[in-house]
């Protein structure tokens, strides 16, 4: 497969876009982006989710994204590589962690402003990109820096959401390689027995648990099962499948058992979690 390079630290772009958009190519940079006007789907690693003004969207090294176009779009794009992240103001502490986060985000399809505020956050950063990028002055780069270094923190919060706080880059690598495998086959259930995974990395079923609950202050079974959550709600806030469909893709038993999961979570069911929801 053909792949795009990225040669400078980053490099930002507002398009006007009326045709669909099918990209295969992989990339060797982390694409950030934010839809400005229009509506449509965007697509990324066969996870189809509508997008609307406001949404946000990370395009990590090795995704495959597409853009539906249902009423022309304007959007912001924003390139960084490694490179931009590793020569930012950030301490060694917090750079590990971003990089670990920015790694994993391929994960979590959909927009990554889960947070209300930072939505609000998000457009007015943007905005001022925006006029830096088209009206250059004095400082101009150097505003700019800030302004996208502000943006990657913005994102790092949000995805940082689905990962357990305990584990980041300086933890055991037995505990990052357990975590992916969860992440990777989290919409099959059947893989996220302890029985399998202890045999998957050779350690005992007592152990496991115990092991990753040093790791993550979280036993593993509560990780899966919010993690699983935060997918659904996801899908309810941001998709217009229906919870059976959802309940059936996540790998419930059915839309019975994913009401009762969800309402235990979340004090509410997805039905009336969507129709309550004014994120959109």
């Amino acid at each position: 497969m053909p792949k795009n390079n990225l040669y400078l630290p980053y490099e930002i772009n507002f398009k006007e876009i009326e045709e669909s958009l099918d990209t295969k190519v992989e990339n060797n940079f982390f694409e950030l982006i934010y839809i400005v006007s229009g509506t449509g789907v965007q697509t990324i690693n066969e996870n189809r989710l509508v997008y609307q003004p406001g949404h946000l969207f990370l395009i990590t090294p090795e995704d495959s994204h597409s853009l539906e176009i249902k009423t022309p779009t304007t959007i912001f794009e924003l390139r960084f590589t490694d490179i931009y992240i590793k020569n930012g103001p950030l301490t060694s502490d917090s750079l590990y962690k971003l990089e670990y986060i920015l790694q994993h985000a391929h994960h979590q399809p959909g927009c990554i402003l889960k947070r209300a505020t930072d939505k609000n956050l998000v457009h007015p950063v943007i905005e001022a990109i925006r006029h830096e990028y088209q009206h250059p002055t004095l400082y101009n780069t150097e505003l700019i820096q800030l302004l996208i270094n502000t943006l990657i923190v913005i994102i790092a919060r949000n995805i940082s959401e689905y990962l357990p706080e305990n584990i980041n880059k300086q933890s055991d690598g037995k505990a990052h390689t357990i975590l992916e495998y969860i992440q990777t086959h989290i919409y099959e259930p059947e893989k996220l027995s302890v029985t399998i995974m202890s045999e998957k990395f050779g350690i005992s079923e007592t152990y496991l648990g115990r092991y990753f609950k040093k790791q993550a202050n979280e036993t593993l079974q509560d990780y899966i099962s919010k993690y699983r959550i935060k997918l659904v709600e996801n899908r309810l806030l941001y998709s217009d499948l229906r919870v059976g469909e959802i309940a059936n893709e996540l790998g419930f038993n059915d839309e019975s058992h994913l009401n009762k999961i969800f309402k235990k979570h979340r004090g509410t069911t997805p039905s009336a979690f969507r129709k309550s929801s004014n994120f959109i």
